[in-house]
């Protein structure tokens, strides 16, 4: 199947600022999920940077725009109606943007190893006057990811509010966060 116009689009966007500020918490050679990945903007960022890359979305089209891009590992799953598809696996690192099933918090705290990142960024209440989404059933509540890092995270970064997001503004939530392992404190962005 030849990639579309828009999975060719998808592919090429750039990372998410906040993804690329703290990735220099996640080493080389670490191995990283990019939860509900979509096409890999953050896949193929973490890849180019020499990470072990599982990609994860139940979208195989989306997966299969990565087919073999060197450092990724694909898997469709169904994040929502199945179990969780990784009791057994631990991740230096967990990427996630744009995606919110809050049941899947306490599993994501228990698949990070002792001394992994977890970057996440997501809509929050307050969006649906710039479009979707715009059911509160996938917008974060005030502080709500900030609350998520006390079972077991320590907050590096954490923001909440209006941004420009492209044509249009969007509510959003940030979170950087290591595990309880990670020396103290962790290095900031040197840029």
């Amino acid at each position: 199947m030849t990639p579309g116009i828009d999975c060719i689009a998808h592919a090429a966007a750039q990372p998410s600022p906040w993804i690329a500020r703290f990735a220099h918490l996640v080493p080389s050679g670490a191995r990283v999920l990019d939860l509900a990945c979509g096409y890999g903007r953050h896949a193929r960022f973490f890849a180019e940077r020499s990470c072990r890359v599982l990609a994860v979305d139940r979208d195989a089209a989306a997966l299969a725009s990565m087919a073999g891009i060197a450092g990724i590992e694909t898997r469709a799953a169904d994040l929502e109606g199945a179990a969780w598809p990784f009791a057994d696996e631990r991740f230096d690192t967990i990427v996630v943007a744009n995606y919110l099933h809050r049941p899947l918090f306490p599993h994501l705290v228990a698949a990070l190893v002792d001394d992994g990142t977890l970057l996440y960024e997501t809509f929050a209440i307050g969006n649906e006057a710039f479009g979707r989404p715009s059911n509160p059933h996938f917008l974060l509540e005030p502080g709500e990811l900030l609350r998520f890092a006390d079972f077991g995270l320590t907050a590096v970064a954490f923001e909440q509010g209006v941004v420009a997001a492209g044509e249009r503004g969007a509510v959003v939530q940030r979170l950087a966060a290591v595990g309880p392992g990670r020396s103290w404190p962790p290095p900031l962005d040197p840029n």
